[in-house]
Protein backbone atom coordinates (compact mmCIF):
# COMPACT_ATOMS: atom_id res chain seq x y z
CA UNK A 1 0.00 0.00 0.00
CA UNK A 2 1.31 3.67 -0.40
CA UNK A 3 3.06 5.06 2.75
CA UNK A 4 1.23 8.32 1.70
CA UNK A 5 -2.01 9.78 0.66
CA UNK A 6 -1.16 13.02 -1.10
CA UNK A 7 -3.75 15.17 -0.96
CA UNK A 8 -3.02 18.66 -2.32
CA UNK A 9 -2.56 20.69 0.60
CA UNK A 10 -1.57 24.43 1.11
CA UNK A 11 1.40 24.64 2.77
CA UNK A 12 3.90 22.22 2.92
CA UNK A 13 4.11 19.70 5.04
CA UNK A 14 6.61 20.38 7.73
CA UNK A 15 9.59 18.02 8.59
CA UNK A 16 8.10 17.60 12.14
CA UNK A 17 4.63 17.02 12.48
CA UNK A 18 3.41 19.69 15.06
CA UNK A 19 -0.56 18.74 15.91
CA UNK A 20 -1.74 21.89 15.10
CA UNK A 21 -5.29 21.55 14.17
CA UNK A 22 -9.10 22.93 13.50
CA UNK A 23 -12.49 21.23 13.00
CA UNK A 24 -15.31 22.28 10.82
CA UNK A 25 -18.78 21.31 11.52
CA UNK A 26 -21.73 20.16 8.93
CA UNK A 27 -24.98 19.12 8.59
CA UNK A 28 -25.77 16.42 6.56
CA UNK A 29 -29.99 17.04 5.77
CA UNK A 30 -32.55 14.01 7.29
CA UNK A 31 -33.82 13.81 3.29
CA UNK A 32 -30.40 12.64 2.10
CA UNK A 33 -29.66 10.50 5.14
CA UNK A 34 -32.70 8.85 4.48
CA UNK A 35 -31.55 7.82 1.02
CA UNK A 36 -27.88 6.72 2.04
CA UNK A 37 -29.78 4.37 4.66
CA UNK A 38 -31.84 3.16 1.85
CA UNK A 39 -29.21 2.80 -0.14
CA UNK A 40 -27.13 1.13 2.12
CA UNK A 41 -30.18 -1.63 2.61
CA UNK A 42 -30.44 -2.22 -1.04
CA UNK A 43 -26.83 -2.61 -1.25
CA UNK A 44 -26.46 -5.14 1.98
CA UNK A 45 -24.26 -2.67 3.30
CA UNK A 46 -24.03 -0.79 6.68
CA UNK A 47 -24.32 3.17 6.31
CA UNK A 48 -21.00 3.38 7.62
CA UNK A 49 -19.56 1.30 4.41
CA UNK A 50 -21.29 4.03 2.21
CA UNK A 51 -20.15 6.54 3.85
CA UNK A 52 -16.74 5.08 3.77
CA UNK A 53 -17.09 3.74 -0.18
CA UNK A 54 -18.08 7.88 -0.78
CA UNK A 55 -15.03 9.39 1.22
CA UNK A 56 -12.73 7.29 -0.54
CA UNK A 57 -14.36 8.77 -3.74
CA UNK A 58 -13.98 12.12 -2.84
CA UNK A 59 -9.65 11.50 -1.33
CA UNK A 60 -9.97 9.64 -4.97
CA UNK A 61 -11.05 13.09 -6.44
CA UNK A 62 -8.75 15.17 -4.65
CA UNK A 63 -4.96 13.50 -4.35
CA UNK A 64 -5.76 11.41 -8.07
CA UNK A 65 -4.55 7.94 -6.23
CA UNK A 66 -6.71 5.13 -7.31
CA UNK A 67 -5.15 3.19 -4.18
CA UNK A 68 -6.58 4.51 -0.41
CA UNK A 69 -5.31 3.78 2.75
CA UNK A 70 -7.78 4.93 5.53
CA UNK A 71 -7.63 4.68 9.32
CA UNK A 72 -11.07 3.34 11.31
CA UNK A 73 -11.46 3.33 14.83
CA UNK A 74 -13.55 0.27 16.07
CA UNK A 75 -14.88 -0.64 20.02
CA UNK A 76 -13.11 -4.15 20.03
CA UNK A 77 -15.90 -4.91 22.38
CA UNK A 78 -16.23 -8.58 21.31
CA UNK A 79 -15.74 -10.43 24.55
CA UNK A 80 -19.17 -10.49 26.94
CA UNK A 81 -17.02 -11.02 29.61
CA UNK A 82 -15.94 -7.35 29.09
CA UNK A 83 -18.63 -5.54 29.35
CA UNK A 84 -18.75 -4.52 32.42
CA UNK A 85 -15.53 -3.92 32.72
CA UNK A 86 -14.29 -0.20 32.16
CA UNK A 87 -11.91 0.79 29.75
CA UNK A 88 -10.08 1.85 26.47
CA UNK A 89 -10.44 -1.06 24.31
CA UNK A 90 -10.87 0.78 21.36
CA UNK A 91 -8.34 0.00 18.70
CA UNK A 92 -7.56 1.39 14.53
CA UNK A 93 -8.41 -0.55 11.77
CA UNK A 94 -6.16 0.13 8.58
CA UNK A 95 -9.10 -0.14 5.35
CA UNK A 96 -7.17 0.18 2.09
CA UNK A 97 -9.95 0.58 -0.90
CA UNK A 98 -8.64 0.27 -4.59
CA UNK A 99 -11.13 2.58 -6.82
CA UNK A 100 -11.35 2.38 -10.59
CA UNK A 101 -12.24 5.77 -12.44
CA UNK A 102 -14.86 3.59 -14.45
CA UNK A 103 -16.78 1.26 -11.92
CA UNK A 104 -19.55 2.03 -10.60
CA UNK A 105 -20.06 3.08 -7.07
CA UNK A 106 -22.39 0.23 -6.24
CA UNK A 107 -19.15 -1.79 -7.38
CA UNK A 108 -16.76 0.18 -5.26
CA UNK A 109 -19.40 -0.27 -1.99
CA UNK A 110 -19.45 -3.82 -2.68
CA UNK A 111 -15.44 -4.07 -2.52
CA UNK A 112 -15.48 -1.92 0.76
CA UNK A 113 -17.85 -3.58 2.18
CA UNK A 114 -15.87 -6.91 1.94
CA UNK A 115 -12.78 -4.94 2.96
CA UNK A 116 -14.69 -4.31 6.42
CA UNK A 117 -15.87 -6.99 7.03
CA UNK A 118 -12.27 -8.71 6.93
CA UNK A 119 -10.81 -5.79 8.87
CA UNK A 120 -13.81 -6.45 11.56
CA UNK A 121 -12.69 -10.41 11.64
CA UNK A 122 -9.39 -9.06 12.52
CA UNK A 123 -9.99 -6.24 14.79
CA UNK A 124 -8.32 -8.03 18.19
CA UNK A 125 -4.62 -6.87 16.66
CA UNK A 126 -3.45 -4.18 18.29
CA UNK A 127 -2.49 -1.34 15.43
CA UNK A 128 0.78 -0.77 17.60
CA UNK A 129 1.75 -4.80 16.49
CA UNK A 130 0.66 -4.17 12.85
CA UNK A 131 2.99 -1.26 12.76
CA UNK A 132 6.01 -3.67 14.13
CA UNK A 133 5.47 -5.96 12.34
CA UNK A 134 4.96 -4.18 8.66
CA UNK A 135 8.24 -2.09 9.54
CA UNK A 136 7.17 0.98 7.29
CA UNK A 137 9.31 4.08 6.58
CA UNK A 138 8.63 5.84 9.50
CA UNK A 139 8.86 10.29 9.44
CA UNK A 140 8.20 12.50 12.13
CA UNK A 141 6.33 14.63 9.10
CA UNK A 142 3.06 12.13 8.84
CA UNK A 143 1.63 9.34 10.86
CA UNK A 144 2.09 5.60 9.58
CA UNK A 145 0.46 3.46 7.38
CA UNK A 146 -2.34 6.31 7.10
CA UNK A 147 -3.21 10.05 7.39
CA UNK A 148 -6.70 10.56 7.02
CA UNK A 149 -9.16 8.81 9.71
CA UNK A 150 -12.91 8.29 9.19
CA UNK A 151 -15.19 7.55 11.81
CA UNK A 152 -19.27 6.81 12.30
CA UNK A 153 -20.77 7.16 15.80
CA UNK A 154 -23.88 5.79 15.79
CA UNK A 155 -24.07 4.52 19.35
CA UNK A 156 -28.00 6.01 20.97
CA UNK A 157 -26.48 8.67 23.72
CA UNK A 158 -27.86 7.44 26.82
CA UNK A 159 -29.66 10.44 29.07
CA UNK A 160 -27.39 11.25 31.78
CA UNK A 161 -29.45 11.73 35.38
CA UNK A 162 -27.91 13.24 38.30
CA UNK A 163 -30.95 13.58 41.01
CA UNK A 164 -31.94 17.51 40.56
CA UNK A 165 -28.95 18.73 38.30
CA UNK A 166 -29.71 19.85 34.74
CA UNK A 167 -26.89 18.84 32.99
CA UNK A 168 -26.20 20.30 29.52
CA UNK A 169 -22.90 19.56 26.81
CA UNK A 170 -20.79 22.00 26.37
CA UNK A 171 -18.55 22.32 23.24
CA UNK A 172 -14.98 22.41 23.22
CA UNK A 173 -13.35 24.67 20.84
CA UNK A 174 -10.51 22.35 18.96
CA UNK A 175 -6.78 23.39 18.43
CA UNK A 176 -5.10 19.70 17.60
CA UNK A 177 -5.36 17.85 15.11
CA UNK A 178 -4.09 13.65 15.44
CA UNK A 179 -4.02 13.30 11.61
CA UNK A 180 -3.52 15.19 8.35
CA UNK A 181 -7.60 15.30 8.56
CA UNK A 182 -10.62 13.20 10.14
CA UNK A 183 -13.82 12.83 9.11
CA UNK A 184 -16.16 12.57 12.37
CA UNK A 185 -20.01 11.66 11.89
CA UNK A 186 -22.48 11.06 14.18
CA UNK A 187 -26.39 10.15 13.25
CA UNK A 188 -28.37 12.18 15.77
CA UNK A 189 -32.36 12.96 15.28
CA UNK A 190 -32.56 11.89 11.60
CA UNK A 191 -29.22 13.59 10.38
CA UNK A 192 -25.63 13.80 9.93
CA UNK A 193 -23.20 15.59 11.88
CA UNK A 194 -20.06 15.96 10.66
CA UNK A 195 -16.82 17.46 12.00
CA UNK A 196 -14.14 17.71 9.59
CA UNK A 197 -10.48 18.13 12.12
CA UNK A 198 -7.83 19.00 10.03
CA UNK A 199 -4.27 20.17 10.77
CA UNK A 200 -3.35 23.88 10.22
CA UNK A 201 0.12 22.81 8.99
CA UNK A 202 -1.26 22.03 6.00
CA UNK A 203 -4.74 23.12 5.49
CA UNK A 204 -6.36 26.35 4.89
CA UNK A 205 -10.09 26.58 6.29
CA UNK A 206 -10.90 27.55 3.05
CA UNK A 207 -10.03 24.40 1.38
CA UNK A 208 -11.95 22.21 4.30
CA UNK A 209 -15.01 24.19 3.84
CA UNK A 210 -14.82 23.33 0.21
CA UNK A 211 -13.98 19.72 0.44
CA UNK A 212 -16.93 19.22 3.06
CA UNK A 213 -19.15 21.05 0.33
CA UNK A 214 -17.89 18.29 -2.44
CA UNK A 215 -18.32 15.66 0.04
CA UNK A 216 -22.28 16.51 0.31
CA UNK A 217 -22.54 17.05 -3.71
CA UNK A 218 -20.93 14.07 -3.79
CA UNK A 219 -23.72 11.68 -1.48
CA UNK A 220 -26.73 13.35 -3.48
CA UNK A 221 -25.34 12.27 -6.95
CA UNK A 222 -24.13 8.64 -5.31
CA UNK A 223 -27.81 8.28 -4.54
CA UNK A 224 -29.27 9.59 -7.53
CA UNK A 225 -27.09 7.17 -9.61
CA UNK A 226 -24.84 4.76 -7.58
CA UNK A 227 -24.51 2.87 -10.83
CA UNK A 228 -22.70 5.55 -12.87
CA UNK A 229 -18.88 5.67 -13.45
CA UNK A 230 -17.38 6.96 -10.65
CA UNK A 231 -15.72 9.38 -12.46
CA UNK A 232 -18.79 10.91 -14.09
CA UNK A 233 -19.89 11.84 -10.77
CA UNK A 234 -20.47 15.90 -10.00
CA UNK A 235 -18.45 17.47 -7.17
CA UNK A 236 -19.21 20.96 -8.22
CA UNK A 237 -21.57 23.01 -5.90
CA UNK A 238 -23.95 25.27 -8.15
CA UNK A 239 -21.59 28.05 -7.16
CA UNK A 240 -18.70 26.31 -8.64
CA UNK A 241 -20.31 25.56 -11.54
CA UNK A 242 -21.92 29.34 -12.10
CA UNK A 243 -18.20 30.96 -11.26
CA UNK A 244 -16.36 28.27 -14.30
CA UNK A 245 -19.39 30.14 -16.56
CA UNK A 246 -18.40 33.34 -15.83
CA UNK A 247 -14.13 32.48 -15.84
CA UNK A 248 -14.58 30.73 -19.53
CA UNK A 249 -17.07 34.19 -20.66
CA UNK A 250 -13.86 35.39 -22.69
CA UNK A 251 -15.91 36.63 -25.96
CA UNK A 252 -14.85 40.51 -26.46
CA UNK A 253 -15.57 42.58 -29.89
CA UNK A 254 -13.11 43.45 -32.22
CA UNK A 255 -12.50 46.85 -33.81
Amino acid sequence: APSLLALPTDYPRPAVKSYAGAHLDQRLEPELVAQLQSLSRSQGATLYMTLLAAFATLLWRYSGQEDIVVGSPIANRTQRQTEGLIGFFVNTLVLRCRVSPAQSFSALLAEVRQTALEAYAHQDLPFEKLVDELQPERSLGHSPLFQVMFALQNTPAEPLALGDLRLQPLAQEQCTAKFDLTLNLEEAGGELVGVWEYSTDLFAASTIARMAEHFAVLLRNIVADPDQPLSHLPLLTAAEKQQLVLWNRTATDYP
